[in-house]
């Protein structure tokens, strides 16, 4: 298995800087006080597609040979990937067909179609979602970007823990969510190349723990019906990024759908700024466990703000 590297991911930035924004880091003395930390909170929920996805995305189809893009492109996702790898495509002029599971949000069903993506939909399982993509490669012979398991989606998404830490070199810690593991691998080897004291700490849903119980078992253990409110951590940790994973992060924290929900709230209302359930659960993670991260610098990875609005967690009490 070949691994990417922090020279993939300097590659990946010189290729897409010119496509993404550079993220602005916010941070909130509220916040600080309420859990004793210096949080720095990368804002990829302003990124473009509302998601951090866009870089890999972006790194993915701009690194295409013509010949590889000329049939066009493909993926699954629950809605963030296909929103970033739709748009992507356009940019380069090329289509992209998307397999999505028929209970992703409305908001990012109509994000992947505004953005041109060819969406199919499936039953909300992983196999359903290979086996209709499969389908359609064989159909339409085109070229598969994987949503995480893919080393230069993997580059692409280090590229926003690479700019966080060259603006605050000085992190004790940096946080991201993880699902798949796209944004916790590439987060992983930009943080030990930039800052080999720098701990890296992912956070997962208790009620989508998979890649906790991996991380602990030495081995992947595939997501079992999760129920979770960050719809966009359901999916199993991929090969290489467990590879990455296993070798460079050092530790996985779950937390309660109560304290992520509580998260999300907290940056509504301290911060001004949407966020997705997904994005929230690294502050959960702080939040749950105080004495932790007390009096550390702590950079927090904000994935994504693709959030429906009609239904929110904690629109009752609003």
């Amino acid at each position: 298995m070949i691994l990417p590297d922090f020279q993939d991911i300097i590659k990946a930035h010189n290729l897409i800087e010119k496509f993404i924004h550079r993220t602005p880091v916010m941070t909130s003395s509220a916040i600080n006080r309420i859990t004793g930390s210096e949080l720095y909170f990368k804002c990829e929920n302003l990124q473009k597609t509302g998601a951090f996805k866009f870089r890999g995305a972006c790194n993915a189809i701009f690194s295409l040979s013509d010949l590889q893009a000329s049939k066009g492109v493909g993926t699954h996702s629950s809605g963030n990937h296909a929103a970033a790898l739709a748009l992507a495509a356009s940019m380069r002029g090329i289509k992209a067909h998307i397999v999505m599971p028929s209970t992703s949000t409305e908001i990012k069903k109509i994000a992947v179609s505004g953005y041109g993506g060819i969406i199919t939909y499936c039953e909300p399982t992983l196999e359903a979602r290979e086996r209709t993509l499969n389908q359609i490669v064989l159909q339409k012979e085109i070229e598969v970007i994987h949503p995480y398991n893919n080393v230069r989606v993997i580059a692409g998404q280090g590229t926003a823990a690479k700019e966080l830490i060259e603006l605050f070199p000085n992190l004790d810690v940096i946080m991201c969510p993880v699902g798949g593991g796209g944004l916790l691998s590439g987060t992983a080897l930009a943080a030990k190349s930039l800052s080999s004291s720098c701990r890296v700490i992912a956070a997962e849903p208790a009620g989508a723990d998979d890649a906790y119980r991996s991380f602990k078992a030495g081995h992947i253990i595939p997501s079992h019906q999760p129920k979770t409110i960050a719809d966009g951590l359901l999916t199993s940790l991929g090969e290489i990024n467990f590879a990455i994973i296993s070798r460079d992060v050092d530790e996985i924290i779950t937390v309660s759908e109560e304290s992520i929900i509580q998260a999300m709230r907290l940056i509504w209302e301290r911060m001004k700024i949407i966020i997705e359930p997904s994005s929230a659960v690294p502050l959960a993670a702080i939040l749950e466990n105080e004495p932790l991260f007390r009096n550390l610098r702590v950079g927090v990875i904000l994935s994504g703000g693709n959030v429906d609005l009609e239904n929110l967690p904690f629109a009752s009490a609003i």
